[in-house]
């Protein structure tokens, strides 16, 4: 799937949760509107994505606070020192996580950060794992924006 069509779903669902693509463009690409689906191709170009992407605004409404997402933590093993000072090697099972804390942007802003690839790791906790949505409701909020 190409880039701009991974933005185009991300982006439905941060405007399905309250997003307000056009104003944040305005804000902080360019000062005139181009229409969504230009704005969308420049976003798509040169890199640009990473602007929209690590917004605070867009990844405030991708993980809408006490929304019922379904999204798999990984299992993880690390060591740490315990009390008596001894280095413990901790296995953390993974398990699956259904409501998103208030401040779960955060986290997932510094995962994104450190991912190989933002929109591989956004496109995780997409409706569907990544299943194209083309025709949803998402779809008409960003045409209204056009």
């Amino acid at each position: 799937m190409k880039r701009k069509e991974m933005l185009r779903q991300l982006l439905n669902q941060a405007q399905f949760n309250g997003f307000e693509f056009r104003l944040w463009f305005l804000a902080n690409v360019q000062p005139s509107w181009p229409g969504a689906e230009q704005a969308l191709t420049l976003l798509a170009g040169e890199g640009r994505h990473h602007t929209l992407l690590f917004s605070h605004e867009f990844v405030r409404s991708f993980w809408r606070t006490g929304s019922q997402i379904s999204f798999s933590v990984p299992g993880v093993t690390y060591s740490r020192v315990n009390g008596a000072g001894n280095v413990v090697v901790v296995t953390r099972k993974p398990f699956t996580r259904r409501t998103v804390k208030h401040d779960v942007w955060k986290y997932h802003l510094r995962q994104m950060a450190v991912a190989d690839d933002p929109i591989d790791y956004l496109c995780r906790f997409l409706p569907g794992q990544g299943q194209s949505v083309a025709g949803g409701a998402g779809d008409r909020l960003l045409a209204a924006q056009a």
